[in-house]
């Protein structure tokens, strides 16, 4: 494993988490930031993706037109809760249980 060094900001960041009590020890928070890390990036290929379809829609003329906001904004909620209700019929509960960050 290679030797990593922090900035002073860093270090202050990390010990303060562990005198705070969140982190049981600096090792802790460096795997909960990686953690973080990887979930964003995750997320981020998704948004990519999610960007490119939207393109590729508009590009073979997939669109949708509204005449005014309401109408684009009545659209969108109607969307939400189809979604919505799509994963409460399959099981899928949004929100619950936190885990821990304590390592």
């Amino acid at each position: 494993m290679p030797e990593i060094h922090l900035s002073e900001q860093d270090e202050k960041f990390i010990e303060e988490q562990v005198a705070a009590g969140i982190y049981s020890d600096a090792d802790a928070v460096i795997s909960a930031g990686l953690r973080i890390l990887g979930s964003k990036e995750g997320r981020f290929v998704e948004l990519q993706r999610l960007i490119q379809e939207g393109l590729d829609d508009v590009e073979a003329g997939r669109v949708m037109e509204f005449s005014n906001a309401d109408d684009f904004t009545a659209h969108i909620i109607r969307l939400s809760e189809e979604q919505n209700e799509a994963k409460a019929s399959s099981g899928h509960r949004t929100g619950a249980g936190r885990s821990s960050r304590r390592s």
